[in-house]
């Protein structure tokens, strides 16, 4: 199967970005992020969903790029049939339904992206000038959410495979129950 990406959001690491996984350092469970650059980082959300980013700096140092967004390009039968009969443009739009589509799970979490004998692999592709845009990372809180100072959402720009942008909503916490 293969994917064309046509959006993604970058992070930064540890003390730098707040909605970085990495921002307070290493831990178990973002360990990959802090290895060498072009591995997998996947991560588990929402209770239910698998998530997939490249790490793109050299070991030792944490960032990593969240694969948001894509156009199944080939495979599209095995797309559909893990994304039970999505329609082609919501095949891999947003990164869960990515991550699905290409059947990555957790464990693949480190797998080697530059490996051409990989199970999945990575390869540059040309993009027309002024086809990027940029906006705020979708649905992060806080000031990781800040447009300002984190506009790192890249996407080509009118591409039907792109998700749309979602501002975080805030958690409202009750007050506990008291009797």
């Amino acid at each position: 199967m293969t994917v064309r990406l046509t959006e993604v959001e970058t992070y930064s690491g540890q003390g730098v970005d707040p909605g970085s996984h990495a921002h307070r350092g290493r831990t178990a469970r973002n360990a990959v992020m802090f290895g060498p650059a072009g591995h997998l980082y996947t991560y588990f959300t929402y209770g239910m969903h698998t998530c997939a980013n490249v790490v793109c700096l050299p070991e030792g140092l944490a960032a990593g790029i969240l694969l948001r967004g894509g156009e199944v390009v080939a495979g599209q039968d095995l797309a559909t049939e893990r994304r039970k009969g999505a329609p082609a443009r919501d095949l891999a739009r947003g990164p869960a339904r990515l991550a699905t589509a290409l059947g990555i799970t957790l464990a693949d979490g480190g797998a080697d992206l530059l490996d051409p004998g990989g199970a999945f692999v990575l390869e540059p592709a040309a993009v027309p000038p002024g086809a990027i845009g940029t906006g705020p990372r979708t649905g992060v809180s806080g000031a990781g959410g800040d447009p300002e100072h984190y506009p790192w959402r890249f996407f080509l720009d009118g591409d039907p495979t792109v998700s749309p942008y979602r501002a975080a909503v805030p958690r409202i916490r009750r007050a506990p129950h008291r009797r």
